[in-house]
């Protein structure tokens, strides 16, 4: 069953976030799908994703780029994997489709909007009781995640 992470953004916006998760996911050699609420929303993180460090570069592409099967950070708003990717974030709300055969499912939430939290809590009822095994994830003071539940 595919492990399913559930990360909790309070201390830092997605947009913080994102290039530091995805930077570690390339480092341990996988391949990435970031899904977003919206196309919109998609494109925008694309283009943040250029602009977060001016001293890296984080390789990945979007429809409007082409090319997928050579991105290995591919951002979409479609429940599609067109880079054969093994990992794959849903952020801003965007629906969890059918995440078996991945190596990891990663589920980021605005800890500020209770919708986003509602739906957090009942993913994650969902894959537990799927047989998935779930975390949660919280930044502590200084920054760095911890796993503070486990199921």
């Amino acid at each position: 069953m595919t492990p399913v992470s559930f990360y909790h953004l309070e201390r830092q916006p997605l947009e913080a976030v994102l290039p530091k998760l995805l930077t570690t996911s390339l480092e341990r050699g996988w391949r990435v799908v970031v899904q977003a609420g919206s196309e919109d929303r998609a494109e925008a993180l694309a283009q943040q994703l250029w602009v977060h460090d001016e001293e890296s570069f984080l390789p990945h592409g979007t429809r409007a780029d082409g090319y997928p099967d050579l991105q290995p950070v591919w951002i979409t708003a479609e429940d599609e994997n067109p880079n054969n990717a093994n990992v794959r974030f849903y952020v801003d709300g965007a629906p969890v489709g059918e995440i078996e055969g991945l190596l990891r499912a990663v589920i980021l939430f605005d800890g500020r909007d209770p919708d986003a939290v509602a739906a957090a809590r009942e993913g994650w009822k969902r894959f537990r009781a799927a047989g998935h095994e779930v975390s949660y994830w919280q930044q502590d003071e200084q920054g760095r995640w911890r796993n503070r539940a486990a199921g």
